[in-house]
């Protein structure tokens, strides 16, 4: 597992992506909430330490064990599953800062739990995320997730729970000395890269592999973002393009755990934004049953590109933030279905209103699920004065 060292590490890198994730400055009195699984109590517990060392306010709340999970998805009555406690909104209306830690007992406990019991009760708390939002606009509130290994995940990857960690530490780069020092490098790179890729006026980006065909409409008013803090690690440059246009096929070769299903071989055809057609190799049944769960669940949210020469993520790891960040020999691309990014937005946040949104196509759902794809691949820009220009290709950007 990872030592004492690194877990103080991967605190002061946290801490760096809470910082750098955040428009807004940090001050004396801020309230950052520390959510956790029960296996990466040690890692909250030195968060908890260097929160209070900068005169924050750590709030801790522990995350249910799968029993409870499981428990409260099969018993619940309608009313129990979107039952929300006294202060959770005024919770999120007061925290300035969030850092959430997964760390799995079990990933397929949730399995044989109907999916439409799980959307409902995301969709009854998809309100608190509304008002995250918002704030996070504003400056007032910045946030950031990271993983700690655990056998379990070791388990679903097949490989050794010492690997997982040792892996785990490569891609956070806490096995060695000064590792906020290399994310910082990591930022000013991806910040050169995302300038380049902003400064191009773009109609539709072409993405073209074995089995992908597929063609994306940037829109209007989009920029692209990415190693921005949010996540440890984080090696991609994403954008939520106009879904309306989105259109032909697009499969992801890497599987998925989403909600305890393994879902794995996933092919989507889109036609004038929507999924048309859904399959899976494994897994088919819940994903048309995610693909439902409402209006914007069966439409893109992201569209995303990795550089290999970022990540050193090169094998299956059974969680979305390390897959989602493979670098291996070719990169990855992804495609997030469900909601969009705002901060994806070139332009004040804080004018970025439901309904101006809408009528510039992002997309809005419950749903955020990312599928990857890993292949050998060619990304083409179409830019607005008709020359096409090749911008990523063999899992780096031109």
């Amino acid at each position: 597992m990872l030592t004492e060292k690194q877990i103080d590490r991967y605190a002061d890198v946290l801490l760096w992506g809470l910082s750098t994730a955040r428009s807004g400055r940090e001050k004396k009195g801020d309230i950052v909430l520390i959510r956790y699984s029960l296996p990466a109590t040690r890692l909250a517990e030195t968060l908890q330490k260097k929160i209070l060392e900068t005169g924050r306010h750590p709030v801790l709340r522990t995350g249910p064990t799968p029993v409870m999970e499981k428990q409260f998805y099969q018993i619940s009555t309608n009313p129990q599953l979107t039952f929300q406690a006294p202060g959770e909104k005024e919770l999120v209306e007061a925290i300035n800062g969030s850092i959430f830690i997964h760390a799995p007992e079990s990933i397929t406990h949730l399995s044989h739990v109907d999916p439409e019991r799980i959307g409902k009760a995301a969709l009854s708390r998809k309100y608190l995320k509304d008002i995250l939002d918002k704030r996070e606009s504003n400056g007032d509130f910045g946030w950031t997730l990271g993983v700690f290994p655990t056998d379990e995940l070791a388990r679903h990857a097949k490989i050794s729970t010492d690997e997982y960690a040792k892996q785990m530490a490569r891609a956070c780069f806490i096995d060695r000395k000064d590792p906020v020092s290399l994310w910082e490098d990591v930022f000013k790179n991806a910040t050169y890269l995302k300038k380049r890729l902003n400064s191009m006026k773009v109609s539709k980006f072409h993405i073209e592999s074995e089995t992908i065909d597929l063609e994306i409409t940037p829109g209007e008013r989009r920029r692209w973002t990415g190693v921005s803090g949010h996540n440890i690690p984080s090696f991609e440059l994403f954008m939520s393009p106009d879904w309306r246009g989105t259109t032909g096929v697009y499969y992801a070769d890497q599987p998925s755990y989403r909600n305890g299903n393994y879902v794995k071989g996933i092919r989507l055809e889109f036609k004038n934004g929507n999924v048309v057609d859904a399959t899976a190799d494994e897994g088919q049944a819940f994903l048309k049953k995610q693909l439902t769960m409402d209006k914007g669940a069966s439409r893109i949210g992201e569209f995303s590109l990795t550089d290999k020469n970022f990540s050193k993520i090169n094998r299956f790891m059974a969680n979305t933030l390390f897959d989602e960040n493979y670098g291996g020999k070719y990169g990855n691309c992804h495609v997030a279905l469900g909601s969009s990014y705002a901060d994806t937005f070139d332009g004040d946040q804080k004018k970025l209103t439901r309904e101006r949104k809408e009528k510039l196509g992002f997309n809005d759902s419950a749903l955020h699920w990312d599928i990857v794809n890993t292949e050998k691949k060619r990304v083409t820009a179409h830019l607005a004065s008709g020359i096409k220009m090749v911008i990523y290709e063999n899992g780096t950007f031109v």
